[in-house]
């Protein structure tokens, strides 16, 4: 073979073979009150603290109110922390939850 020869290629650009669909509008973070669940696993003390900061910066009076509020999402008792969950949003007045981060 030589570099002159040429070869058939699928081009990449081409039709798609999924149908896509358009994403949800995005929820106005301003003034809300954000809850953050986490289970435990995975770096949440590195994650959590990144996502606060960079959202922060894309809406004004935000408020993050950290998972040691809400318990673990996993292991032990995660059935009774996700059975109290609907009364504690609701009395800590959570408008938007980020939940995460496990395996």
């Amino acid at each position: 073979m030589t570099n002159a020869e040429l070869y058939e290629a699928f081009w990449p650009g081409g039709a798609s073979a999924v149908n896509t669909i358009p994403s949800a509008l995005r929820f106005d973070l301003t003034g809300k009150r954000i809850g953050i669940l986490w289970d435990y696993v995975f770096r949440g003390e590195e994650i959590f603290p990144i996502l606060e900061a960079t959202i922060s910066k894309y809406y004004e009076n935000i408020e993050f109110i950290g998972y040691e509020n809400f318990g673990s999402t996993f292991g032990g008792d995660e059935h009774a922390v996700l059975a109290a969950l609907p009364k504690l949003l609701q009395d800590l007045r959570i408008d938007a939850v980020i939940s995460g981060v496990g395996c």
